[in-house]
């Protein structure tokens, strides 16, 4: 495998499921196993050890769900693409690609995998590798995630962090140059959630321009898929901490999973069920569907009891 090669084939990951929801689960795989290729060098690995810390992964990154399953490192255990990983049973038969994805028959036949002998060899260049970790993050998730994500799935990948924020991909669909200052236009240079407004000479400073649908995820650079908001509140509005209605007058929302003991940790509660701010433009006011799929894919919802 050529490096050309290995970068078309993880362009190819599918982003999103047949009902359009996210589908970051082989990315945060993969991800995981670079992280053990930089520590261990080698992505070998039992079921058994892999299940629990990318299980992990895909709670914090992945969409949200009513009940989080143990299975869920099995799907992409059983599910990656065999050009890339080859999973096997005890005794070294392959596992295909219509095995159970449940983790109680890969633990029944003590299921162990590793990346392809060419894939490895090519992570074994750093610039190599770093340009892997930055194209996942890149076609799979939105930005403001990137440290929590290098960070979650292992610190081998933190120190790779520089290079691969220098890197430009080919592959990369481009942005548009304009959304940051069309955004932050359309809403008065201030947070649409707490209406921080700061400039330093003239000059925003600490305010971003969010997608709602996240641009990795083919949502558009349109003025009604973008909010400002401050750095603290769009951090914790692409990690679902925080949530927006989409009903006739949409309100800020709180995920029921946010826990907080500082004054100003807990300031973040007294953010539920306020109104959105209106932008100065009307026709940036949030699109319902883009709304609809923050809510579905992104917002951390209360777990479903069980």
């Amino acid at each position: 495998m050529e490096r050309e090669e290995l970068f078309r084939r993880l362009t190819k990951l599918r982003r999103a499921n047949n009902d359009g929801g996210r589908a970051p689960h082989k990315p945060l795989m993969l991800l995981w196993l670079i992280n053990r290729f930089v520590e261990h060098g080698t992505t070998e690995v039992t079921y058994e050890e892999l299940e629990q810390p990318v299980g992990t992964l895909i709670d914090k990154f992945g969409p949200p769900v009513s009940r989080p399953s143990r299975d869920r490192a099995a799907t992409p255990f059983v599910r990656l693409e065999r050009h890339l990983w080859a999973p096997s049973a005890e005794g070294a038969e392959t596992i295909p690609t219509h095995f159970p994805d449940r983790g109680s028959r890969l633990r029944a036949v003590g299921a162990r995998g590793r990346l392809r002998p060419a894939v490895e060899r090519l992570l074994a260049d750093p610039v190599t590798l770093a340009e892997v970790v930055e194209s996942l993050i890149d076609h799979h998730f939105t930005p403001a995630l990137r440290e929590s994500l290098l960070e979650a799935a292992g610190p081998g990948l933190t120190d790779f962090e520089t290079i691969a924020a220098r890197l430009v991909l080919t592959t990369r669909r481009p942005r548009d140059p304009a959304f940051p200052r069309l955004v932050l236009d359309a809403w008065g240079r201030a947070c649409a959630m707490c209406g921080y407004d700061g400039r330093l000479a003239g000059m925003s400073v600490g305010l971003e321009a969010a997608h709602i649908h996240w641009h990795s995820q083919r949502g558009p650079d349109r003025k009604d898929n973008g909010l400002a908001l401050c750095v603290l509140h769009h951090r914790l509005f692409d990690h679902g901490v925080l949530g927006l209605t989409t009903g006739a007058e949409t309100r800020l929302r709180v995920s029921p999973s946010y826990e907080a003991e500082t004054p100003a940790g807990r300031a973040v509660l007294e953010l539920d069920g306020a109104p959105l701010r209106r932008p100065a433009d009307p026709k940036a006011w949030p699109a319902v569907e883009y709304l609809a799929w923050h809510d579905r894919e992104v917002f951390r919802h209360a777990p479903t009891a069980v």
